[in-house]
């Protein structure tokens, strides 16, 4: 199965909190999109990588994706390197994406821009040929997506494009609120985290308002390219 997206993100979440509003309105034009989790997220403060699995796979029915896949590389600690790059690759010839999103370039917690740059690398690395890979026991074509951005998460970059997400803010909050374990639960006896406050949640709702509001919408998502936007006419812009 081909994708038109294939979103990373180096936890389960970090693709929900970041860009599940858009890629709620790329499947609702048609899109086929598909999320791919380098971890397990097992780490985390709260929670288990058991339950996660459970939570993402919750998420995945919520926004409507075709396929959500696991690498199970060891949270905090993978490493850009050619095994980790290698995995990448060939999910990237699996389902040959035109577009990937993947983690912020730069924020707080350190596996979001090692994994950004690990899945940009992978993107760029797949489309060499000489690079051979094997999927249950068949040999891979090289592919290289046209195009990689990187989603926004804890610190406010500028972006360089930001996407209308108007209407689809509810099925972002409610594919983020699927991490039950994670995030706001005043009856919650585990430890805090700085992601498990209510102003945390509620920061996930108002930025998207904020983003919304500086280009004249209800709300949006804001991406980092590694490369200049083009547009075909100035018509393109709103």
């Amino acid at each position: 199965m081909k994708l038109d997206i294939l979103a990373i993100g180096a936890h389960p979440d970090d693709v929900e909190l970041s860009c599940a509003g858009t890629l709620a309105k790329e499947i609702s034009l048609g899109k086929k999109v598909g999320i791919l989790d380098l971890t397990r997220g097992e780490l985390g403060t709260r929670g288990s990588a058991e339950i996660r699995d459970r939570e993402a796979a919750d998420a995945a029915k919520i926004m409507g994706v075709s396929v959500r896949e696991n690498l199970g590389f060891a949270d905090a600690f993978f490493q850009n390197d050619k095994a980790h790059q290698l995995e990448i690759i060939k999910i990237i010839r699996k389902y040959q994406p035109k577009i990937v999103l993947c983690n912020a370039i730069d924020d707080r917690h350190i596996d979001h821009p090692k994994g950004s740059k690990l899945a940009s690398d992978a993107c760029f690395l797949s489309g060499l040929r000489k690079i051979e890979t094997e999927l249950d026991g068949k040999a891979q074509s090289a592919w290289r997506p046209k195009n990689v951005y990187h989603y926004i998460q804890w610190k406010n970059l500028e972006p360089d494009f930001v996407v209308d997400i108007t209407g689809f803010m509810d099925v972002k909050i409610a594919a983020v609120k699927a991490y039950a374990s994670q995030f706001y639960d005043p009856d919650s006896k585990e430890p805090e985290s700085p992601i498990t406050s209510k102003n945390f949640i509620d920061s996930v709702r108002y930025r998207a308002n904020d983003l919304g509001r500086i280009i004249g919408v209800e709300n949006a998502e804001g991406f980092s390219s590694e490369r200049y936007v083009a547009v075909r006419t100035l018509d393109d812009l709103f």
